[in-house]
């Protein structure tokens, strides 16, 4: 059995690669056509600081490549999660098509929904951007604080939906148990959210968030597997296929950007599949590089805030590593290597825990 579980995650990441690979030059077709990329440049930090370093890095990158490349990655993973639903019925007799299937209630209603209703977030965001709309000097698009109070709100949607409709109120501490968090557990799934929606900023290089997400995706799917949970494990490894579909046009010089319609779902997506698979306290681990990049931009804010100085020559850390000579693919593949260490431990502490 375990084999044949195996074999499922393994047909359905294929497919989602496959499937993302196939539609891709229609989708750069019309990103390429309607010049889906920035009008205006960002001139300035969340502070309202200038941002020079950036401009001067960056700025040839900012108005030629388009964005919502992130479409790739949730629209073909709500394609292949729905065209197996529609179909099973119809082909009832193929029980090795019904078992394709890895939409059910308990393990991915959520982390569907959440992906795509923050997706959709991004793409809101993203169109924005494209005609110009919203913040003067930071590119347009929807403020952030209307981002975070979006994102806060299916933070709440989800914590309601662990605590009432899958009685889930507690966490798992490694090689220590449980702690019951009772009520208090729906603020902690938000503030949860809320941290991982602050990784958005890895999404600035050739590569970077496609491959450090793929890494965390595949951790994750590995870790729901080994726990038994092998339609969240197929979920995982569609998206990781999808998302190695898009690292194969991202790769320098990317073909697209994956921008807010990706990275937004991305993000929010992973905290709800980390509390699924009761290893959300690997996050800091598994998500190591990512939550490093949220800590140096505010980290900057904070030290020109206090201290009226930067600790950082551009933030986040990837910006800062550029501006000291650091060139983007070597950024973008010691960052990816960094990721894996990072995976791996955290898929050997889940695995030792259950073990002792």
């Amino acid at each position: 059995m375990i084999g044949f579980f195996a074999i499922k995650i393994a047909v359905l990441t294929t497919l989602g690669f496959a499937v993302a690979l196939l539609w891709t030059p229609l989708l750069t077709h019309f990103l390429y056509k309607y010049k889906c990329w920035k009008k205006t440049v960002r001139t300035t930090a969340p502070d309202g600081a200038g941002t020079p370093i950036f401009n001067q890095l960056h700025q040839h990158k900012e108005t030629n490549v388009p964005r919502m490349g992130g479409l790739l990655i949730w629209v073909t993973t709500l394609f292949l999660a729905f065209i197996f639903l529609i179909f099973c019925p119809i082909f009832s007799t193929c029980s090795w098509l019904q078992s394709l299937s890895f939409l059910n209630r308990a393990e991915t209603w959520l982390p569907l929904f959440t992906l795509v209703s923050a997706s959709l977030i991004g793409l809101l965001d993203d169109i924005l951007v494209v005609r110009g709309f919203g913040e003067k000097g930071k590119g347009g698009g929807i403020r952030f604080r209307h981002r975070l109070l979006l994102v806060s709100l299916i933070g709440l949607i989800g914590g309601w939906w662990f605590y009432f409709k899958l009685d889930w109120d507690s966490i798992h501490i490694l090689f220590d148990g449980s702690l019951a968090l009772g009520w208090l557990f729906i603020p902690f799934f938000i503030l949860v959210m809320i941290a991982m929606f602050s990784t958005s900023v890895t999404d600035g290089l050739d590569g970077l968030a496609g491959g450090l997400f793929m890494i965390m995706f595949v951790a994750y799917g590995a870790i729901a597997f080994a726990g038994g949970k092998v339609d969240l494990a197929a979920f995982c490894g569609v998206i990781a296929g999808t998302l190695a579909a898009f690292l194969w046009f991202n790769i320098p010089p990317a073909r697209f950007y994956m921008t807010e319609t990706g990275i937004l779902g991305l993000t929010t997506t992973l905290a709800v599949v980390a509390f699924l698979t009761n290893a959300v306290l690997l996050l800091p681990i598994i998500a190591f590089v990512p939550l490093a990049e949220s800590g140096s931009v505010i980290i900057q804010l904070l030290s020109k805030k206090f201290r009226g100085k930067k600790v950082f020559l551009s933030s986040p850390l990837h910006h800062h590593l550029e501006a000291k000579g650091w060139p983007e693919a070597k950024v973008v593949m010691r960052f990816w290597l960094i990721g894996g260490v990072t995976a791996i431990i955290g898929v050997a502490l889940f695995l030792l825990d259950k073990t002792f």
